[in-house]
């Protein structure tokens, strides 16, 4: 899969998880966030808790599972970029980490699986 497609993929399924967001009742805050060494995929905001989001798409037929991809080395860029995103925007909400994997066939998201609080910073050393 060329880098295009990749990233047309990608997009695809943080929309998908924008929309089942607004539906459940948050509000977008931002979106591909980037810092240094680090990339926040969806910000979003309810009830006083900020969920920093980690979108993973696949098609069907792949080998690994989304949820397989967020390593520790990944949890750790993005509780370090999520740290300095509260910093600079100076907000005062909860953090969450959540993990969404997105499944998508022929161009169409067939399924998503979304996990409130997939990860935390316990046993990550972040320095920001």
């Amino acid at each position: 899969m060329n880098e295009m497609s990749k990233r047309a993929l990608g997009e695809i399924g943080e929309d998908a998880v924008c929309d089942y967001l607004r539906a459940k009742g948050y509000n977008i805050l931002g979106r591909n966030y980037q810092i240094r060494g680090g990339e926040l995929d969806i910000i979003a905001e309810k009830d006083g808790i900020i969920a920093f989001v980690e979108v993973k798409t696949r098609s069907t037929d792949g080998m690994t599972k989304g949820f397989e991809a967020i390593t520790t080395k990944k949890k750790g860029f993005i509780v370090r970029t999520a740290a300095a995103y509260m910093v600079r925007t100076t907000i005062e909400l909860q953090p969450r980490f959540d993990a969404a994997e997105v499944s998508i066939s022929g161009g169409k998201v067939t399924a998503i699986n979304y996990m409130e609080n997939a990860f935390d910073a316990s046993g990550l050393h972040i320095i920001c």
